[in-house]
């Protein structure tokens, strides 16, 4: 499958050593190729750059100090992107092995797609003991994946919305997605599974007020500048 097109493949990363290593064989596993596979630490303490090194040359690691944003690492990472799509993966997350090669298709069959999503099975990381897992509530255990890790985007169309804003801590990704719904990207999400969102201690504190708070002013943004342009 050499004549497929290149899919880089970015995994940002930031003390999450527990995870990143089942992240990257879940990448390794794709039943696609060709992949490159970028991993941007961003300023990790922990074990991380040495669990991410051990996959080296299956994979390239990447450096920087700590920024302090979501945003940084993703950037970083497509500026160093050499393939034609781009696909992103979160360091505590999972994607199906056939993820890449059903949204190749997609694209296969239909050149004129921006960007191919598709659904979320999130899952309570099993390490978790009985009494923390009752904390977490899942109101659907699959949902519709307009999420950042189910995406597969041409490198080209990605560029053409512009890099993640630096400016939001959590809502990137949101803020992105409403400027890309604004050039009207033509988008499809397709039925099929292709990527596992783990619930674990950490990450329950991205439903914090701040990052609500963060949900009010990327909207608030987005709407004002469809007033200023209607």
């Amino acid at each position: 499958m050499t004549d497929q097109p290149l899919i880089s493949v970015i995994i940002p990363v930031y003390n999450c050593d527990r995870y990143l290593g089942e992240a990257i064989e879940s990448v390794l596993s794709q039943t696609y190729r060709p992949l490159e596979i970028l991993i941007i630490d961003d300023g990790s303490t922990d074990k991380s750059a040495e669990i991410a090194k051990s996959f080296i040359p299956s994979v390239k690691y990447f450096y920087q100090p700590n920024s302090g944003s979501c945003s940084s690492p993703l950037n970083y990472g497509i500026k160093l992107s050499r393939g034609d799509f781009l696909a992103f993966l979160d360091s505590d997350d999972l994607w199906l092995k056939d993820k890449l090669m059903i949204q190749s298709q997609c694209f296969a069959k239909n050149p004129h797609l921006d960007i191919v999503f598709g659904h979320v099975k999130q899952f309570i990381s099993p390490e978790l003991d009985s009494a923390i897992r009752q904390r977490f509530e899942i109101p659907k255990e699959i949902i519709q994946g307009i999420h950042r890790g189910t995406m597969l985007i041409k490198k080209q169309s990605f560029l053409s919305v512009g890099y993640f804003d630096s400016h939001w801590q959590r809502v990137e990704f949101i803020d992105w997605y409403i400027r890309a719904k604004s050039l009207n990207l033509e988008m499809i999400i397709i039925p099929d599974i292709l990527f596992k969102r783990r619930i674990h201690q950490n990450n329950i504190s991205i439903i914090k007020k701040d990052r609500q708070s963060e949900y009010v002013q990327v909207i608030k943004q987005a709407l004002n500048k469809k007033r200023e342009n209607s």
